[in-house]
C-alpha cells in the first residue's frame, strides 16, 4: 500500500476520539511510511474540539477539520472523503465501537486486489433495542437497494480514493453507507467482505438508531430508493465476486 488516509467522523465523542488517533498514529508507520490521519469534527458540543486541538499541536501527521454546527454523519464522511490526500482512505467512527487495529484485517485480504474492503460485523455489542432495529434495517435496506454486502451499516471499510472521487454522493446522514454500497455495486468496483470485532460504547449516544429518528430515516431512505433503484440514477450494477474471510 503505497499511501493512506485514516478517516474518523466525531460528533460529541470527546471520551473516546483521543485514543482513536493515537491507536491509528501508532498503527500507520507499520503499513505504510506515507499517511496522515483526518478528523472531522462535526459540531461537537462536548470537548471534542479540544481534545483534537491538543492532539494537533503534538501530532503533525493529524489533520483536523470542523463544521460549525452539526451537518450530520453523511455530510461529515463527505467532507473528510473531499479532504483525502492519500491513495487509500480507510474510516472509522470516532465512538471506538471499532478498533483502528482491525484496519490489519482488511489488509490481509490484499487490498490492492480490489477497489474496496468491507468490513462486517462479529457480533453486534449494542443494547437490545438497537441490536433489533439495527437488524431490521439491514434486512429492508439490503433487500429494497439489492445490496450484496452482509452488513451495509458497519462502518470500518478501506476504499481507493480515485472510486471515492468517481461517486456523486449525496446523503447528509447515516443513510450515506446505503448510497455508497449502491453506487459502488453500480460501478462494477471489486469488493471483499471481512468479519471485524464490534464493541460497547462507553461514551456518548449513537445519533442515528433512535426511535424518533426513525420517520426521517424512512423518508431520506424512500428518497434514495427512487433515486438508485427506480430511476436507476447511477450505471446499471455489474455482477462482481464478493470475497468473504
Amino acid at each position: 500500500m503505497k499511501s493512506l488516509t485514516v478517516l474518523f467522523p466525531a460528533c460529541n465523542d470527546g471520551g473516546t476520539i483521543g485514543s482513536q488517533v493515537i491507536t491509528a498514529l501508532q498503527l500507520l508507520p507499520r503499513i505504510t511510511a506515507d499517511y496522515e490521519v483526518l478528523v472531522v469534527n462535526d459540531g461537537s458540543r462536548d470537548h471534542t474540539a479540544d481534545v483534537l486541538a491538543e492532539l494537533s499541536r503534538r501530532y503533525p501527521q493529524l489533520r483536523v477539520l470542523h463544521h460549525d454546527c452539526n451537518l450530520g454523519y453523511g455530510a461529515a464522511l463527505r467532507t473528510g472523503f473531499s479532504a483525502a490526500r492519500k491513495e487509500w482512505v480507510f474510516y472509522t467512527d470516532g465512538d471506538a465501537q471499532y478498533d483502528p487495529h482491525d484496519l490489519v484485517r482488511l489488509l490481509a485480504v490484499g487490498a490492492d486486489n480490489y477497489d474496496v474492503v468491507n468490513g462486517y460485523k462479529i457480533a453486534r455489542h449494542d443494547p437490545l433495542h438497537r441490536r433489533i432495529l439495527g437488524w431490521l434495517y439491514r434486512q429492508v435496506v439490503t433487500a429494497a437497494f439489492r445490496l450484496r454486502v452482509r452488513d451495509v451499516d458497519c462502518d470500518f471499510r478501506l476504499l481507493r480514493r480515485s472510486v471515492l472521487d468517481s461517486l456523486h454522493l449525496e446523503s447528509a446522514t447515516g443513510t450515506i453507507c446505503v448510497e455508497m454500497v449502491r453506487k459502488l455495486q453500480d460501478a462494477g468496483c471489486r469488493i471483499a467482505e471481512v468479519p471485524v470485532p464490534h464493541y460497547f460504547r462507553t461514551y456518548g449516544t449513537s445519533q442515528f438508531f433512535q426511535v424518533r429518528h426513525l420517520w426521517r430515516i424512512a423518508a431520506q431512505l424512500a428518497g434514495l430508493w427512487w433515486k438508485l433503484v427506480v430511476h436507476r440514477a447511477a450505471p446499471r450494477a455489474v455482477p462482481v465476486p464478493m470475497v468473504s474471510q
